[in-house]
């Protein structure tokens, strides 16, 4: 029951769940029903939803406040750009390498790749780890890029041969 309906409906009116999806969002704040528990609840359903608004207005306009105005630069300074350096280096037996998931080791030999183990394919492994250091130490996102891996080169082999 209805104490003051909103928009198309009448004070006293029962609301159904079609005359609720009938009704537009704006319609929706303004019901006062008779009952006082549902009422407080509307009350702080809809002071919720103003406090949510304002946050999300106060940050797009921060984000648009600095993406107006930005970088402080110094006299005479137009733009600053930074440049970071990689020096590329050979590999050598004693260099110790790492991957992406925190694993390390020294590189003990290098081959050259007539030398190296090659699939039923001829394609020979780029790097061979030792077996007792892998399958006890390798994590779920390692296992996953390896099968990610193995997955896509055969797709790529698929695609070649089309």
């Amino acid at each position: 029951q209805m104490s003051n309906g909103g928009g198309t409906t009448k004070r006293g009116d029962q609301l159904t769940e079609d005359k609720l999806s009938q009704l537009e969002m704006v319609d929706l704040l303004e019901i006062q029903p008779s009952d006082e528990g549902i009422a407080e609840r509307l009350t702080q359903i809809q002071t919720y939803l103003k406090e949510k608004s304002a946050e999300i207005d106060e940050k797009f306009a921060e984000k648009k406040r600095k993406l107006s105005t930005g970088d402080e630069l110094t006299t005479g300074v137009l733009k600053v750009v930074k440049v970071y350096l990689a020096e590329k280096r050979h590999i050598q037996p004693g260099d110790k390498m790492a991957g992406r998931h925190g694993n390390k080791g020294v590189v003990s030999n290098i081959l050259p790749v007539e030398h190296m183990p090659h699939d039923a394919n001829g394609v020979p492994v780029d790097v061979v780890l030792n077996p007792l250091g892998v399958s006890s130490r390798m994590n779920v996102g390692q296992i996953l890029e390896t099968h990610l891996g193995l997955a896509a080169k055969g797709l790529g082999e698929q695609i070649d041969k089309m």
